[in-house]
């Protein structure tokens, strides 16, 4: 049997479901979700394999009109991925419909000469009559290869999405061994957790002005625990004290909803401590881009 692998890149703007498809696709937590857009900010590297194929899917942040450096950032990492794999897949969010957004990026698509899947996600949120009215109108654009409708969340048409993908790749090495399901270093999927915990937690102005950086990340001894200290920075002096919540009850319900999370991604136990501290501008200081690791 020819073994077979390629590249995927996942696109689309803001929480349309890209990161719950990858986690699907994967069976792990990889990437982070919540219910607040922009939530990736770099390419997250995702392994799939089987016995007879391996593809690594990319992951990237929603594309938008960026307000910041760190905005631009994260759509030119979204759009460079364009020519450098074998199919991508475009995801839209049926259930709150076709949009300028969307409509921006199926214009940046026109002319890339790469395989292209429409994904039409959350199907399960529509009626039938409705969904039938979209993919006739999506299916006119006549540039998609293939137009999948899926739900991300419960996995529903995700394996013939599987199939449709797995067609689409040639034969080819394994590029990463059988084992591995992500390229991130274990500290940046840590730090990315903690960050989507506070995205739960947050007013809805805060949450793009936070980045989180790893401190220590290190086993104690010869115990099954790991010691984890977190700095969670933040623009602004007023977010600070809304991060912390009165007497510190926000910042002890994100630890623990942390740790819990981490404690299943390390298979350990997990001793974690969050401290926030005052970062003014971050996201427009190339420095502090590249110290949180959004820049090369």
């Amino acid at each position: 049997m020819n073994f077979k692998s390629g590249f995927v890149t996942i696109v689309g703007r803001p929480n349309v479901g890209k990161s719950t498809l990858l986690n699907y696709i994967i069976g792990e937590k990889i990437a982070i979700t919540t219910d607040k857009p922009q939530t990736t900010r770099n390419r997250i590297q995702a392994v799939y394999n089987d016995e007879s194929t391996q593809i690594i899917f990319l992951d990237t942040p929603g594309i938008h009109k960026p307000k910041h450096l760190l905005g631009e950032y994260m759509v030119k990492t979204a759009t460079n991925t364009f020519g450098d794999v074998d199919l991508i897949l475009f995801l839209i969010d049926v259930a709150s419909g076709f949009g300028k957004g969307d409509q921006f990026i199926i214009d940046q698509l026109k002319n890339v000469k790469t395989k292209k899947f429409l994904i039409l996600n959350k199907m399960d949120l529509i009626t039938p009559d409705e969904f039938i009215r979209l993919q006739g109108m999506l299916k006119d654009l006549d540039i998609f290869d293939d137009v999948i409708a899926i739900s991300a969340m419960n996995g529903k048409n995700v394996e013939l999405l599987m199939e449709k993908i797995k067609e689409q790749m040639e034969v080819g090495p394994m590029y990463f061994p059988g084992g591995m399901i992500s390229d991130q270093p274990e500290k940046v999927i840590v730090a990315e957790i903690i960050r989507e915990k506070i995205l739960m937690y947050l007013e809805q102005e805060i949450p793009h002005g936070i980045a989180v950086e790893i401190e220590k990340f290190a086993p104690r001894g010869d115990q099954d625990i790991y010691d984890i200290s977190a700095v969670i920075i933040t623009e602004k002096k007023s977010h600070k004290g809304i991060i912390i919540g009165k007497n510190g009850r926000k910042l002890k319900g994100i630890g623990k909803a942390a740790r819990v999370d981490i404690e299943k991604f390390l298979g350990t136990k997990v001793y974690l401590e969050l401290w926030v501290k005052i970062k003014e501008g971050w996201r427009d200081s190339d420095f502090q881009l590249k110290n949180y690791g959004y820049k090369e």
